[in-house]
């Protein structure tokens, strides 16, 4: 596991998460409880929740990154 830890995450911040080789582009709307969030896809402009996103565990290749632009 490597990048940030999710209590390093901010709101209004871009992050991009790799697990299980898919890979998510998504702001952060709202802390909604502690290690979870509501996101907002960057490409689809779905939103969800990062508990939906790891629901099946942290594969090897986990890594969270902020999106500098």
């Amino acid at each position: 596991m490597s990048g940030l830890a999710f209590s390093s995450m901010r709101v209004g911040k871009k992050y991009r998460l790799i697990n299980y080789g898919e890979e998510s582009e998504f702001i952060l709307l709202e802390v909604i409880g502690r290690n979870d969030y509501k996101l907002k896809d960057l490409f689809s402009l779905e939103s969800y929740r990062m508990s939906e996103l790891i629901q099946y565990g942290r594969g090897e290749d986990f890594e969270l990154r902020e999106i500098y632009e």
